[in-house]
């Protein structure tokens, strides 16, 4: 006769395929949280990504995304498991097992199943990132810096969610054994959790919700910041939850009425009547796989945005190479570029050069009041401004300023919105005699070349007035050449770059936004100007030219379209490979929960289509109603998901600038290719699930 260890060990054997399922669900959620911190967290990115900047946001928004959506499929996958184990402890109960005994062996099956799948998963989460930036470096860039570095600290945040999780699983079985009822133990197994009935405009009304939390969650950071005068914004992100309101709306509409009008929505009532039925599951999961593919669109979108809008900088560029540096720095002649193009067989021709110089400008300046909350100061010496005479615009871009005396034109890009009253002034100052003029606003002019939030044009006779006795330091040399055949000179464009390099002094040692002037102010103020305090930011280094932080960040950056075209998948290497890796992440777990769901339907609803297929219920039919769920689990999110993406990528670049760029259509249209790529996928991994669940129910 068997003992209740032995019955107990029967029932494990025979139901071995849920503690399988759990197992496989904790482990991959695990592991795929692990992976994204061990990259997030690499000192091998964190190098790159800027502290503050909108990357380094960016990739954390979408990390809480992911581990949100991870997590509830992690207590997705444990409510399954103790679903099927009601089972189980009702033949115990029956049995006359006490519940203190059901409690210590269900606890010690849990925690030992969990934590194994926990520990694996934290373990081979590294190694899985490894492998995959190994890849990366093997199939798209190799430089030194893209060597991965790991930080230890790393493990802890995966330990948090692994300990999340696990706490989560003990509270569900401590109230899985309070049940006092026997049957309600019993009847678990097949208890549903059916979606009540809604009206006709609840999925219309959460599209409007959808549309206003977004707009709101987005906009309200800025307003906030502008009219209290405070960075504590954490809070503007409760504006965003009408959007999420919404979209639980806008599937929950799904679910109970679809989107089809007239008699065809009838064809699919047996599927629907099923997904209504176990519709909390249902909309639970589809919520996630929303918020999961678009954090992955979100995360795709920023390589070909940011890849395109260089691209298209580059090819636009009126010359081939570019360059400028301070007047006090001993770099190539005209004579010594030329002979260094003969050597490398190189034919320069159209060389340009022009006079320009760095003057101080007036600016409201940011002053900080505590407590995150700031205020603004008027200084006469607020920043640097690159100026430029009117004669010498017109030689090097081959366009007329006609700039009135006393008045000043702002370079913008060809595409710029950018506006200025008329009656907007400026006051500039020459930094070495200190005397000061000012200038009123013209007009706008479109140059690529030189476009910058303060790069202005002045009258011939205001420059020479405003520039006189101005010491070599404060002026600049600008340089524009073309080569033949510029597509063969990326040696002679590597040559002279190092060149450049190596004879600028440490005084040009520096990142694009040390500013010499506020640092001028600031120290004569007697204050300590805010680069002094985070030197690291405010430095590049000579010592490697060729890496990504000087390439992008140094001030005198020379502009050589050959060397630029050629080199910049290394320059942004890290860029390129961190967020498609985040987007494989997410994706991975879309499959994943996707996958589990649909295995869910086909057990969960076995009984029924026994049922119909007795009744006469022809295969075809059978199929059809699979179908319906299955490309339901699939389809609503990656629809809604997409479309939610595009909408807010394309919400933000009109919110920019107030329009949308010719770059940024491009960038846009390469984005709907990669979608149509990944949909592609994603159709092909939901035909592989169909398959599965089919052949669960063996339906032909």
């Amino acid at each position: 006769m068997k003992n209740l260890g032995k019955i107990g060990a029967e029932l494990r054997r025979r139901n071995r395929k849920q503690y399988t399922l759990l197992s496989a669900c904790l482990f991959f959620s695990v592991l795929l949280i692990t992976a994204y911190v061990s990259i997030m967290r690499s000192p091998t990115v964190l190098d790159i990504l800027p502290e503050g900047g909108d990357s380094r946001k960016m990739v954390m928004m979408i990390f809480a995304l992911a581990a949100v959506g991870c997590g509830v499929f992690s207590i997705y996958s444990a409510s399954l498991f103790f679903r099927y184990k009601s089972r189980e402890a009702g033949i115990f109960l029956m049995l006359g097992a006490s519940r203190s005994r059901i409690s210590k062996q269900l606890f010690k099956e849990v925690m030992l199943t969990a934590a194994g799948s926990c520990l694996a998963g934290a373990l081979l989460g590294t190694p899985l990132a490894w492998c995959i930036w190994q890849l990366f470096r093997a199939f798209l860039v190799d430089t030194q810096e893209m060597k991965l570095s790991f930080d230890p600290q790393a493990y802890l945040i995966a330990l948090a969610f692994t300990a999340g999780i696990l706490a989560a699983l003990f509270l569900m079985g401590r109230a899985f054994i309070r049940r006092t009822n026997l049957i309600d133990i019993v009847n678990q197994q097949h208890k549903s959790e059916p979606v009540h009935d809604v009206k006709p405009w609840f999925g219309p009304l959460g599209i409007v919700l959808m549309a206003a939390g977004g707009f709101a969650g987005y906009l309200a950071p800025t307003i906030v910041v502008r009219m209290l005068h405070t960075y504590q914004t954490g809070w503007t992100k409760l504006f965003y939850l009408p959007f999420f309101v919404g979209l639980y709306m806008v599937l929950i509409h799904t679910v109970v009425h679809g989107w089809r009008q007239g008699k065809s929505r009838y064809r699919n009532i047996v599927p629907r009547s099923m997904m209504k039925f176990q519709g909390r599951q249902t909309v639970n999961n589809m919520l996630v796989l929303t918020v999961l593919i678009a954090g992955a669109y979100f995360a795709t979108f920023n390589t070909p945005m940011m890849g395109t809008a260089q691209i298209m900088e580059m090819e636009n560029r009126p010359v081939d190479y570019a360059f400028h540096y301070r007047a006090d720095q001993n770099l190539p002649s005209r004579s010594e570029i030329e002979a260094m193009a003969a050597k490398d067989k190189v034919a320069v021709t159209g060389w340009k050069d022009a006079e320009t110089a760095v003057l101080g400008s007036d600016g409201r300046e940011e002053v900080s009041d505590g407590g995150g909350k700031f205020h603004f100061e008027y200084r006469k010496l607020g920043g640097e401004c690159s100026c430029i005479s009117e004669s010498e615009y017109r030689k090097m871009t081959g366009k007329a300023a006609d700039v009135q005396p006393g008045r000043f034109a702002a370079v913008m890009s060809e595409e710029s919105a950018g506006k200025m009253d008329s009656d907007d002034k400026t006051l500039l100052t020459n930094m070495t005699t200190r005397k000061s003029m000012s200038f009123g606003f013209q007009r706008s002019l479109h140059f690529g070349m030189m476009a910058s939030p303060s790069y202005y044009v002045l009258d011939d006779a205001d420059y020479a007035k405003i520039t006189a006795g101005l010491a070599e330091e404060w002026c600049e040399r600008l340089v524009y050449f073309n080569v033949k055949d510029e597509l063969q000179t990326y040696d002679f464009a590597k040559e002279l770059f190092h060149e450049i390099v190596n004879r600028s002094g440490p005084e040009c040692e520096v990142d694009e936004d040390y500013d010499r002037v506020a640092k001028i102010a600031a120290n004569e103020a007697g204050k300590a100007w805010w680069g002094d305090e985070h030197p690291e930011i405010m430095k590049v280094s000579y010592d490697q030219p060729d890496s990504s932080q000087f390439r992008i960040g140094w001030k005198y950056m020379p502009k050589f379209r050959v060397l630029d075209r050629n080199d910049m998948v290394r320059e942004y290497a890290v860029y390129f490979m961190v967020f498609p890796f985040i987007s494989i992440i997410c994706f991975a777990a879309v499959l994943l929960i996707g996958y589990t769901r649909c295995v869910t339907i086909a057990v969960n609803n076995r009984r029924v289509y026994d049922d119909l297929r007795h009744l006469g219920a022809a295969p075809g039919y059978l199929f059809r109603s699979v179908k319906g769920q299955v490309s339901k689990t699939f389809g609503a999110p990656g629809l809604i998901g997409t479309v939610l993406i595009f909408a807010y990528f394309v919400m933000i670049l009109f919110m920019n600038d107030s329009q949308i760029t010719r770059e940024e259509f491009s960038a846009l249209a390469v984005c709907a290719g990669i979608v149509l790529g990944l949909s592609i996928v994603l159709w092909a991994f939901y035909r592989f699930t169909l398959r599965r669940v089919c052949r669960m129910l063996k339906i032909k």
